[in-house]
């Protein structure tokens, strides 16, 4: 039981960033435009695009927090998070600036984070208290409970 509530703080925490981020595209627009201008080579810096995209985030991230359609999800986020990794990666490789201009220690956590999204994926099946997980049990009980008095 251990691994299934490491999972569901891991899966809780990893979908709750998504939803920080997502907010902060629809509420701080500029800000938002100032992030993609200078980590993502402007994509969705369009002040239009970005609530819109900030809403899929949210979204997705709320879908991660609450364990539904993960199968669907969680590769979406390792997308998410795969991006901003790439984004920030000279500040992984060298976060105190030693080789590369610019980088930023601050940004190291990018790499334990994409690490997150993986093991979501992979100990999929083991998240016992995810919303999906848990609707899958009670329609196989049905499905054993129903046989087993149409069997006598």
């Amino acid at each position: 039981m251990a691994k299934a509530w490491t999972l569901l703080f891991l899966r809780v925490s990893m979908g709750w960033l998504l939803v920080i981020w997502g907010v902060n595209k629809i509420v701080n627009v500029e800000h938002s435009v100032a992030v993609a201008n200078h980590y993502y080579f402007g994509f969705l810096a369009m002040e239009a695009a970005l609530p819109i995209a900030g809403i899929f985030q949210v979204l997705i991230g709320l879908l991660v927090v609450i364990g539904l359609a993960r199968r669907w999800v969680y590769p979406i986020q390792l997308l998410f998070n795969g991006g901003s990794l790439v984004a920030v990666l000279p500040s992984v490789i060298d976060p105190w600036g030693w080789i590369f201009e610019g980088s930023n220690v601050f940004f190291y956590p990018s790499l334990i984070i994409f690490a997150s999204a993986i093991l979501l994926i992979v100990f999929r099946d083991q998240d016992q208290l995810a919303w999906d997980a848990r609707r899958q049990a009670r329609r196989n009980r049905r499905k054993t409970w129903t046989a087993s008095r149409c069997s006598h």
